[in-house]
């Protein structure tokens, strides 16, 4: 049986500043880059909650609501937001900070990450305490967007 977790122990934050090589032809961050980087920190968090190998399932939402340049950073934030018997759903946000230190929002992300074992099989994971009015609303929001894949999912078939 896998101990219970906080949301607080598999936090994870990725701090980049952007370089020529992760721009797109306008200048701006390339959106694929972006979602590299969303990708390893959820891989992060899910591995920290589980502390088992991870693959990528699905992403839910990647939503682009403002550009990044040349010479800012970039912060990426990971949380644990529900999880199943062997899945983990994980919020990625994406902020540019100023030297001042105030943020702006660029981007959030949804991703399914599922737990494997040595031979790619999946696993259970840790449940998820929830300890904040935050933490228990990521986890209904979480549930009500997996009850929308797995209608989507039986759609597909």
């Amino acid at each position: 049986m896998c101990t219970p977790k906080t949301v607080a122990e598999s936090r994870s934050t990725q701090v980049h500043i952007l370089m020529p090589g992760d721009l797109n032809g306008y200048g701006r961050l390339f959106g694929g880059k972006l979602m590299e980087w969303i990708d390893v920190v959820a891989a992060v968090v899910a591995r920290r909650h589980s502390g088992c190998e991870v693959t990528t399932a699905s992403v839910d939402n990647l939503a682009f609501q403002a550009p990044a340049f040349s010479n800012d950073t970039v912060v990426l934030e990971g949380r644990i937001t529900c999880v199943g018997t062997s899945s983990m759903e994980v919020r990625v946000d994406t902020f540019v900070e100023a030297l001042g230190g105030t943020r702006h929002q660029v981007n959030r992300a949804y991703l399914v990450m599922v737990a494997l074992n040595k031979n790619q099989k999946p696993v259970p994971v840790p449940q998820l305490v929830l300890e904040t009015e935050e933490d228990k609303a990521e986890w209904d929001a979480g549930m009500r967007r997996r009850a929308l894949r797995n209608l989507r999912q039986k759609e597909n078939y």
